[in-house]
């Protein structure tokens, strides 16, 4: 296989140039950039990883630390993890996925070990016993989610306060009076993600200023008990009842309940929920859906990462950004009156 030296040849420059222009780490001429460049591509040069990370005492290697937990929609989570490792090949970064099998102890592990130049945290915990020893880690460590206390800590996630307040405004405009919220799964809420907290803080706050009611109800992957939220949001339900669905693993259920209850979204019940905008279109009426923006998140978060390790800083670092939310009207939802 061609090597560095290979290509110095080549491109007429010294070996420490093609360094240079691969690492970055110096101003090169763009004409003898452009040279080096062509050499690497006429020879199919492969810099070595291993050499690499001698030579900038950097892996080139981003720890992903995500929970695999049977009850959660791993599919939502993937969506993340897809746009986050292709993301990060276009920083020239790898991904390590880390379970949370180790707890603490693994971000220890994976730093003190060397095996990663920075750590992202999913799925973020109110109190999350991550969070100390992340704050003490000699590398950039982000978090996709806002802990209780965020101070000294990087942190991004969607505006979850605006999704919830967007639901509830765009059904009140459309006529509704009260609009029940069908909350996460138990699995989701006993881990005290503080997003549902954050959701369901914007809906009550849009409500109160609005003046309309909004009621939360149990939700999960069960059809009874979605069954049993149906009929109490009915029962209390004056006019064209509405609901509000953030949590994907109900829709299906949800819409069936419906269903067999004669109500039809978008004629007689309007309903948004959560969904990829195909998985969206596919449904039998398609589905009005707040857009949480999960792949802008995820691009965020590692360039926002990988601008930290490119500046060489060393911790705490503390910031928060929160990516703007929108709905997108489909079949599923009554829409305001002409002229509202």
């Amino acid at each position: 296989m061609p090597t560095s030296k290979d290509v110095a040849e080549a491109a007429g420059v010294a070996q420490s140039t093609v360094s240079y222009v691969l690492s970055g780490k110096r101003p090169i001429s763009e004409k003898t950039r452009k040279k080096v460049e062509a050499a690497i591509e006429q020879l199919t040069y492969q810099p070595n990883a291993g050499a690499r990370a001698l030579a900038s005492r950097r892996t080139r290697v981003i720890g992903l630390v995500i929970p695999f937990i049977p009850e959660l929609e791993m599919a939502s989570i993937m969506e993340f993890v897809s746009v986050i490792a292709s993301t990060a090949r276009q920083y020239d970064h790898d991904i390590l996925l880390v379970t949370e099998d180790e707890g603490a102890a693994g971000l220890r592990r994976v730093v003190g070990q060397q095996i990663c130049d920075g750590l992202i945290l999913m799925q973020v915990e109110d109190e999350d016993e991550r969070l100390p020893v992340a704050r003490t880690l000699n590398v950039p460590v982000l978090l996709i989610g806002i802990p209780r206390d965020p101070s000294g800590l990087v942190c991004i996630d969607a505006n979850f306060e605006m999704a919830g307040e967007h639901c509830v405004r765009d059904l009140a405009a459309a006529g509704h009076s009260v609009i029940s919220i069908i909350d996460w799964q138990p699995a989701v809420v006993n881990r005290h993600v503080n997003y549902v907290d954050r959701f369901m803080g914007g809906a009550d706050a849009a409500a109160k200023a609005l003046g309309v009611s909004v009621q939360h109800l149990p939700g999960g992957p069960d059809q009874a008990t979605i069954a049993d939220s149906v009929d109490k949001a009915l029962a209390a339900t004056e006019g064209l009842p509405a609901f509000i669905a953030p949590d994907r693993t109900v829709q299906d259920i949800l819409r069936r309940a419906l269903a067999s209850r004669g109500l039809t979204p978008g004629v007689n019940v309007s309903i948004i929920g959560s969904a990829t905008p195909t998985l969206a279109e596919l449904q039998p009426i398609p589905l009005s859906t707040i857009d949480l923006r999960p792949a802008e998140v995820s691009r965020r978060a590692v360039k926002i990462i990988c601008q930290l390790l490119e500046a060489d800083s060393q911790g705490p670092h503390e910031s928060l950004e929160l990516v703007p939310t929108v709905i997108t009207h489909r079949s599923s939802t009554l829409r305001p009156p002409h002229g509202a």
